[in-house]
């Protein structure tokens, strides 16, 4: 147990807070959560993390051992949002490439049933936070051209399309590019 713990000891510590996230059109029936806290993933989570990587997508999915390796990684952060410490929402990994400025957004999953419910929204803050404290200028990231409703978040969450990616995913599907940059260029 100690090596999973090992990495948080030798990463910069990450600034995550509870983010506090209401959508209007999911105060109706059955809101899954108002209040989503996001933290850096556990050796715990990781039946969870595989088991939402393998709802969640068709192809490209991150292995158990893969997610091993992230967590106990210097150049990957994965994090997880829950509405406790149990209720397990979503994550999100980020990986960190050494000598370079620019972080990707390698993956961001949330329960189908937390979707538009801020889950996703409070996982790209946090990882635009890390990214910062690591000095990163911008935050990259893929999406598939038919998953409208994560690049609807993204665009809404300031991050501009850098160009196609063709026959980029494991099947064959068409991606996205895109980017956000993370420091105030004005100054």
């Amino acid at each position: 147990m100690a090596a999973a713990f090992s990495s948080a000891h030798r990463q910069p510590p990450i600034a995550l807070q509870n983010v506090q996230h209401r959508n209007p059109s999911s105060m109706g029936a059955n809101p899954v959560t108002a209040s989503v806290r996001v933290r850096r993933a556990e050796t715990s989570d990781l039946d969870d993390l595989v088991l939402l990587e393998d709802r969640t997508f068709d192809s490209d999915r991150m292995t158990r051992d893969q997610y091993r390796r992230h967590l106990d990684s210097d150049s990957a952060l994965v994090l997880v949002a829950s509405a406790s410490h149990r209720k397990f929402l979503g994550t999100a990994v980020v990986f960190f490439r050494k000598g370079s400025r620019v972080a990707r957004l390698y993956s961001l999953a949330s329960q189908p049933e937390s979707r538009g419910k801020g889950v996703g929204t409070a996982l790209i803050e946090a990882t635009e936070a890390a990214a910062r404290q690591r000095r990163c200028v911008a935050l990259r990231l893929e999406v598939r051209t038919d998953n409208m409703s994560a690049i609807k978040l993204y665009e809404a969450l300031g991050y501009k399309r850098l160009g196609l990616l063709t026959a980029y995913y494991q099947d064959g599907f068409d991606g996205y590019r895109y980017e956000k940059c993370l420091v105030d260029r004005s100054v």
